[in-house]
Order: C-alpha cells, then sequence, then structure tokens
C-alpha cells in the first residue's frame, strides 16, 4: 500500500512538472537572454572554418550564461575566445560565456565568437542561416545570422543599449 501512494505521488509530481514546463513554453514571453545583431563573415570558396559574431542581451532579473552553440552550415560550432598572450594572438575554446543579469556581452572580432567548423559550404555575402544558442537558465534560443562581406569588422548595425534596470 505504501509502494502503490509513492507511485502516485512520483507520477503526480512529474505531471505538475511537466504542466508547468509546458505552460511557459505556451506563455509566448520572450527568453530572459536574447541574441541581437547576429552576423558573421562570408567566406572564401573551399574555407573549411568561419566565425559569427553578436550580442547578448541580458534583460532577466538572474545571471545566464551561454553553454552551447550549434548550426547545420558546420560540423560543429563551439564558443571561443581570442587574446593576446606574448605578442601573439591565440584562440582557444571556453566552457562559456557569463551574462550578468540587466547587462550585454558581445561577441566581436578578435574576442569572444561562435567558432565556425567543417563548414558544409560557403558562407556567402547577403545571405543568412540559422544559429542555436544554449543557456543554463533561458534554454535554447533561435537566432538567425545574417553573413557580411568577407573583411567586415562588425554587423553594421548599430550597437544596442544595455537593459534598462
Amino acid at each position: 500500500m505504501l509502494r502503490g501512494m509513492f507511485c502516485r505521488i512520483a507520477v503526480i509530481g512529474m505531471l505538475a512538472a511537466f504542466l508547468a514546463g509546458s505552460a511557459a513554453a505556451q506563455s509566448g514571453n520572450p527568453p530572459a537572454v536574447q541574441a541581437v545583431n547576429v552576423w558573421a563573415r562570408a567566406t572564401p570558396q573551399g574555407a573549411k572554418t568561419g566565425a559569427a559574431y553578436m550580442t547578448l542581451v541580458n534583460q532577466g532579473q538572474t545571471d545566464d550564461r551561454l553553454v552551447g552553440v550549434a548550426t547545420p552550415v558546420a560540423g560543429e560550432a563551439q564558443i571561443h575566445s581570442m587574446s593576446l598572450e606574448n605578442g601573439v594572438m591565440m584562440m582557444r575554446p571556453v566552457p562559456g560565456i557569463d551574462v550578468k543579469a540587466g547587462a550585454t556581452a558581445m561577441l566581436k572580432p578578435g574576442g569572444y565568437h561562435v567558432m565556425l567548423m567543417d563548414l558544409k559550404q560557403p558562407l556567402v555575402e547577403g545571405q543568412s542561416f540559422p544559429i542555436t544558442l544554449t543557456f543554463e537558465k533561458a534554454g535554447k534560443v533561435q537566432v538567425t545570422a545574417k553573413i557580411g562581406g568577407i573583411g567586415a569588422m562588425d554587423s553594421g548595425l548599430p550597437t544596442p543599449a544595455p537593459p534598462k534596470p
């Protein structure tokens, strides 16, 4: 009898969690963290790597962290950073990028960026492609990267102001 009661409690708990998650997903509220000015540089024919950049804007009340990226245009996408060490530019993968509550985080040339490896096709100026960003708290956020020129240094769009508290 005790076992049956525990099973019922477990089933009720799982159902409540499922319904709460479904209600949040259907609320239509945008995620607390959004990506704006998402762009990438065009790549030359035959290039196997590229990069995407953006501004992450956290309009929520809690800190969050970008922990994963994916896109169908590349075999693999990773979060990378570039830094100058002893006069040499170094690029390496990082486990994530913190986005403080009420703040922005920039992914830009020479700093944090989304590294696209094993490109399945060239990135062509004027086209676009989808990227899925995964945050610790906001979950998955779908964005579209617009492709600029090969030597572009920014999206050509104005940088957004930080969110108002």
